[in-house]
């Protein structure tokens, strides 16, 4: 197994520490090892990207990754927030952490805005649009007819509530006025089993999760919820190629740092990051993943995550979305 793969499939949990490129640094920030919390298990999306990307950045420090899952990523998002804003605690978050604003609003010990500086946006990874292969339909515009003549009698699963895939079929759900019923599931690989099964007619992801299903001819994809095809998954038609309505729904990977992390420390960082995207390696490794690189600045990246809250809590809202807990 080569060193990437290697790092990159740590047990969940562990805490993972490996060399942040180049010779020590000569002293000022950074002048020991850097804490990198991810709210989720290892080995999924959250945790692969980060750690590719960290693979690439040249700090000349030790990066000690720490999966801290739980609560929709509340648990790890809460360290973190509360961590000493000195450079060396950061956190990664994906688009749940933009739904939990208006998920948990008053429940929520830290603020998803204002308890965090910005740091990066690292990758984009549109949704995928698949059906079990019983159902009569070819594309996206057949799928909406069937739902419209068959209302109700569409199932949809999600990796759970308040998820990018949840809020992306919500959305599909309210832009073209068709009924499905929702069943939420705890990850991506239960639901995926049961829309294989023909026990769930529809179901929304993140490609990492389900394309080696749709090329095994499990389950058959439809488009994905994007404008542009995206690479990694070339073959499969964006919504309005399908025949669909021209939304998007995305996972995505978000560097981000305590409130009051000292603005060089953020730009350096930020800085190493956009670096990274340009790597040829790391960008043949996110395609595998159907990921398209990114590397915002801070001020990007804020108004990336302020959109992000605004368009979610919409579609929270109007679907009437309560979270579990």
């Amino acid at each position: 197994m080569n060193e990437i793969k290697r790092r990159t499939v740590l047990a969940a949990g562990a805490a993972a520490p490996f060399l942040a490129g180049g010779a020590q640094a000569q002293g000022g920030w950074p002048n020991k090892s850097i804490r990198w919390v991810v709210p989720y298990t290892a080995g999924g999306l959250t945790d692969v990207a980060t750690r590719l990307t960290l693979e690439k950045i040249n700090l000349g420090q030790t990066f000690v990754v720490e999966n801290k899952p739980g609560a929709n990523s509340l648990i790890g998002a809460e360290f973190v927030a509360n961590a000493a804003p000195d450079g060396y605690t950061f956190l990664t978050v994906i688009a749940a952490h933009a739904a939990n604003k208006t998920l948990y609003a008053g429940k929520l010990k830290f603020d998803p805005v204002s308890s965090f500086t910005p740091v990066s946006l690292v990758g984009i990874a549109p949704m995928i649009l698949c059906v079990t292969n019983d159902l009569p339909v070819k594309n996206v515009a057949e799928l909406i007819a069937y739902a419209k003549k068959n209302p109700g009698k569409i199932s949809f699963g999600s990796s759970g509530v308040g998820a990018a895939a949840h809020l992306t079929s919500e959305l599909l759900k309210q832009v073209t006025g068709v009924e499905m019923v929702h069943v939420p599931y705890k990850g991506t690989a239960p639901a995926l089993a049961d829309l294989a099964a023909g026990n769930l007619q529809m179901l929304i992801d993140a490609p990492i999760g389900v394309i080696s299903n749709v090329r095994a001819g499990k389950v058959r994809a439809l488009c994905m919820l994007s404008k542009e095809r995206v690479p990694g998954v070339e073959e499969v038609p964006t919504i309005v190629e399908a025949g669909g309505p021209p939304i998007e729904g995305s996972s995505w990977v978000m560097f981000l740092a305590p409130a009051g992390t000292p603005r060089e420390i953020v730009d350096r960082l930020q800085g190493e990051v956009a670096k990274a995207m340009t790597d040829a390696q790391l960008r043949k490794r996110f395609a595998e993943f159907a990921v398209i690189p990114a590397g915002t600045s801070p001020a990007e990246t804020a108004k990336f995550l302020n959109d992000e809250i605004e368009k979610w809590g919409k579609v929270i809202t109007t679907a009437g979305v309560k979270a579990d807990s």
